[in-house]
């Protein structure tokens, strides 16, 4: 589907310079002299490389779109991860490089939502929150309120985050997947 240059949005999966690119930040420019112009920041599906790009309101791009698919979580070996089709229950090993620094928040069984472009997988989106528990924090300081002030913690998948003073190690916690943050306890 073509589009003009000026209604490319964060999100928007383009097809330029013979690549797929997500259009990661967008900014309309209207200088003093001469046309509008959208300022785009780029990054490629494939490689992960960036790019900054000038689309002009009479510039044509192609707009793509990606066959969502969800699929299982069965297990890993030697950096694949293993799926499963939750329809046709067909088995598929994609790299574990797809999720980047998510990985830790996979877990057994679990179902992801995976994009793909013509049969080739180009990413992998987590559920946004998920329930880990606490690992190691600092105790609990009896009196201390949760105004503003947060403690380092180590969660059971090994990444650290911030939390709330009242919380202790143990105990379980939903965490943010796109943030890395606290949410609430479980």
């Amino acid at each position: 589907m073509k589009i003009n240059g000026n209604e490319i949005r964060p999100g928007n999966i383009i097809e330029h310079d013979g690549g797929l690119w997500v259009a990661v930040k967008t900014a309309h420019v209207k200088p003093g002299k001469g046309g509008a112009f959208a300022q785009v920041e780029l990054k490629n599906l494939r490689n992960g490389t960036k790019l900054n790009e000038r689309f002009r309101s009479a510039d044509k791009v192609e707009r793509v779109r990606l066959e969502q698919k969800d699929q299982q979580f069965l297990y890993e070996t030697d950096g694949m991860l293993t799926f499963m089709d939750s329809e046709t229950f067909e088995q598929i090993a994609l790299p574990a490089d797809l999720l980047g620094d998510r990985r830790p928040f996979l877990q057994d069984g679990m179902t992801v939502v995976v994009e793909y472009h013509e049969e080739e997988a180009l990413s992998m989106q987590l559920p946004e929150k998920v329930v880990c528990t606490i690992e190691e924090t600092e105790p609990v300081v009896k009196g201390q309120t949760a105004a503003n002030s947060y403690k380092p913690a180590t969660l059971d998948n090994g990444v650290r985050i911030t939390v709330p003073p009242f919380v202790g190690t143990g105990e379980q916690v939903v965490v943010n997947t796109e943030t890395f943050e606290y949410v609430e306890r479980a």
